[in-house]
């Protein structure tokens, strides 16, 4: 059966039915619906990546993160499956490969993840002893939604990564 509305929105329910599933009946709940698709399918290495991360194993999130990227996962759900690869990377020990990851995420066409990726990367640079370089990079991303001062954050965010001179 071709992934269709239907089958996404069978997903979208098991996800926001999550809290009430254990962690191995929610991750049976994802692998039901991907023997539904395809065997080529990038989605399906994507939710069950998705759930194992969502259920404490990143470890086991990674490799199926990569399937699904190397399967050709594309457009918002590959940038998804790179802000939460980066982040499973940094969660068992691979920071730097995170940095690698999303540092080109950030000249990406802008979308609602933007955000997000700053957050993982600061977190992947933070993991890294590059605290300086993550603070920059939330105070920038932070600056354009508060009330005030977003001028000056954004300076203060560039002024922390700045060359001295």
């Amino acid at each position: 059966m071709p992934v269709n509305e239907d089958w996404e929105d069978r997903v979208s329910a098991a996800w926001a039915a999550m809290d009430g599933y254990d962690a191995a009946d929610f991750r049976a709940v994802i692998d039901t619906l991907v023997a539904e698709l395809p065997a080529d399918s990038p989605l399906g290495p994507f939710e069950q990546a998705c759930a194992w991360d969502s259920t404490g194993h990143s470890d086991k999130a990674v490799p199926l993160y990569r399937e699904a990227l190397a399967k050709g996962l594309s457009g918002y759900k590959a940038r998804r499956a790179k802000i939460q690869l980066s982040s499973s990377l940094r969660n068992i020990g691979q920071a730097e490969e995170g940095v690698k990851l999303l540092t080109p995420e950030l000249d990406a066409p802008s979308d609602e993840l933007d955000d997000a990726v700053r957050a993982t990367l600061a977190l992947c640079l933070s993991s890294l002893g590059r605290d300086r370089e993550g603070l920059a990079l939330v105070l920038g991303a932070l600056a354009p939604h508060l009330p005030r001062y977003q001028r000056s954050m954004a300076n203060y965010a560039r002024a922390l990564v700045a060359p001295e001179g």
